[in-house]
């Protein structure tokens, strides 16, 4: 019999083929009462599939006393109780690594296009301006100071692309990265005062919700960008509208939101600002490439009692 796999959430159209070829798969989104069902039949699940958008919280955990694993699509755990898996002995897989090379390719890309003003430029174009006189005086990307917070995997990734644009590099972490060429800083804000473009590329979380504060917003300064690829949650929000708002500092490029999807609707008028719909893992390959490796966890859980990639 195929082990029984509840689905948290939807999934892409091929990832959801997969898992039903290999398990018998309740999508919990499909029923008029979830809570219902969970308490009938939860102890039938073993496994559990869902995302980084919807996690696993304590109650859905122990609302399946047969759990045995849950596979996460996508690299951010934080929406998963991970102390209530490890209590209960459930063994947790993410899809690191995979999207890394995506991740930070937007990284650079929302650099050079908040610095060099590429998207406001276009709808300059595009509104009939160009006619009526130049565009604005933009700032250069090479050579400038790039402080990049949370030097893990797309952290580093971040940084051998600053490579090809000559930029010098300093980073803040918990702890200074063993064998790394960049110069560690362990004030955060030292590190805003220092750079002209601030990359955040740390883990989401209780533990850096609003790490980049208003103190670390305005050391910024006025020359200063920030560019967010992690969480929404890293970033205090209402302190970065104001201090964008003030022009305190040069400009933002946001992927992530503390309330997606809603944004800020003070950003929607400034031409300083780029705004994405989280999308820098959004691409064809590396999107299949996470969903063969929450497939690839679950199979190989099942078959050896072993994860392929588990969270620590």
């Amino acid at each position: 019999m195929k082990p029984r796999l509840l689905q948290h959430g939807p999934l892409m159209a091929s990832l959801e083929a997969a898992l039903a070829a290999h398990f018998d798969v309740q999508p919990l989104s499909q029923d008029a009462d979830p809570r219902a069902v969970l308490a009938a039949r939860g102890g039938e699940f073993t496994a559990l599939a869902t995302s980084a958008r919807f996690g696993a919280d304590r109650a859905l955990i122990e609302a399946l006393p047969s759990l045995r694993v849950i596979a996460s699509f996508g690299v951010g755990v934080e929406k998963i109780d991970l102390a209530a898996a490890r209590e209960r002995g459930v063994a947790v897989s993410n899809t690191p690594d995979v999207l890394t090379g995506c991740v930070a390719d937007l990284a650079f890309g929302l650099l050079i296009d908040v610095s060099r003003r590429l998207s406001a430029a276009d709808r300059f174009v595009r509104r009939g301006d160009w006619p009526k006189g130049p565009f604005p005086l933009a700032t250069r990307v090479w050579g400038k100071r790039l402080g990049i917070v949370g030097l893990g995997r797309i952290g580093s990734a971040i940084a051998r692309r600053a490579g090809g644009f000559d930029m010098p590099v300093r980073y803040h972490n918990r702890r200074p990265v063993e064998n790394c060429p960049h110069e560690f800083e362990a004030s955060l804000p030292a590190l805003a005062a220092w750079a002209d473009f601030l990359v955040i590329a740390c883990a989401g979380g209780a533990a850096t919700r609003h790490l980049v504060s208003r103190q670390v917003i305005d050391a910024l300064g006025p020359g200063g960008f920030l560019v967010n690829v992690s969480r929404g949650s890293v970033v205090d929000e209402m302190a970065l509208v104001d201090a964008l708002r003030a022009r305190r500092i040069a400009g933002a490029a946001l992927d992530v939101f503390e309330d997606e999807p809603n944004v800020p609707p003070e950003l929607f008028a400034l031409d300083e600002v780029v705004l994405l719909p989280h999308v820098a893992s959004a691409t064809h390959e590396t999107r299949q490439a996470m969903a063969d490796s929450v497939l690839a966890n679950l199979r190989s859980f099942f078959d050896s009692g072993r994860l392929l990639t588990p969270v620590a």
